[in-house]
């Protein structure tokens, strides 16, 4: 873990498109099938996997087709508790008023 907090979002993107290389090579499948299967153009699929390039919609879709998308899910949910005892309530967040011009 303390092993992504130390990386570049560069270092981050070109081990994603490392893994999904792997996991494509893994289901012995073709870059041009992955293109077909996802809807994302070879090019893309090329550019990806050599940089690491990629829009977050495209990525989604070779994920579900690398059976990769439940990990997406995750992302950004709220951190888990470590136990019952140290479980906080969230704070709700205040909302500022609008404001009025005074004419």
């Amino acid at each position: 873990m303390l092993d992504a907090i130390l990386k570049s979002p560069q270092e981050i993107r070109r081990d994603i498109a490392a893994k999904a290389k792997a996991r494509r090579l893994l289901l012995n499948m073709s870059q041009k099938e992955l293109a077909a299967r996802s809807g994302v153009s070879l090019g893309s699929v090329k550019r990806f996997e050599s940089s690491g390039e990629i829009s977050l919609s495209s990525l989604l879709a070779i994920a579900m087709v690398l059976n990769e998308l439940e990990a997406f899910a995750e992302l950004f949910s709220p951190p888990r508790p470590d136990n019952l005892f140290t479980m906080k309530a969230p704070i709700p967040r205040k909302r500022a008023g609008k404001k009025r011009h005074v004419s």
